[in-house]
């Protein structure tokens, strides 16, 4: 695990894991984006709520299996400016993480857009 300052050196912008529009409004907010502002301040690098997108609604992850979870999240996610992620070192938050598949669909879309490195934050794991 890193110390702020080495995650704070090591990183150019944090991303948070993003809703579906329709969800974000019914809810009011992302818990992911809340969680990537407060790193924002505490570590004083920028983050971007609108970098990543969800373009498809899913259904809930919840009471799926791992199997069934990367079927539900595979291809949800993209990027909007990708000029904007080429070479930068990322953070990638999330609030839970119960089996990773999220995280790994979003970490691949990063990826393949040219993202130079990832990093994964979250508050907890289930």
């Amino acid at each position: 695990m890193k110390t702020e300052s080495e995650l704070g050196a090591s990183v150019d912008l944090i991303v948070p894991i993003p809703l579906h529009p329709a969800r974000k409004r019914k809810r009011g907010y992302n818990q992911s984006a809340k969680f990537a502002e407060g790193l924002s301040e505490l570590l004083e690098i920028p983050f971007s709520d609108d970098l990543l997108e969800r373009r498809i609604k899913t259904e809930t992850q919840t009471r799926k299996s791992k199997l069934n979870r990367w079927e539900n999240i595979n291809g949800v996610f993209a990027i909007k400016n990708s000029a904007l992620l080429e070479g930068k070192k990322i953070l990638l938050v999330d609030d839970v993480i119960t089996t990773g598949s999220t995280l790994e669909a979003c970490s691949q879309v990063l990826i393949d857009q040219g993202c130079q490195q990832l990093n994964i934050a979250c508050i907890a794991e289930a």
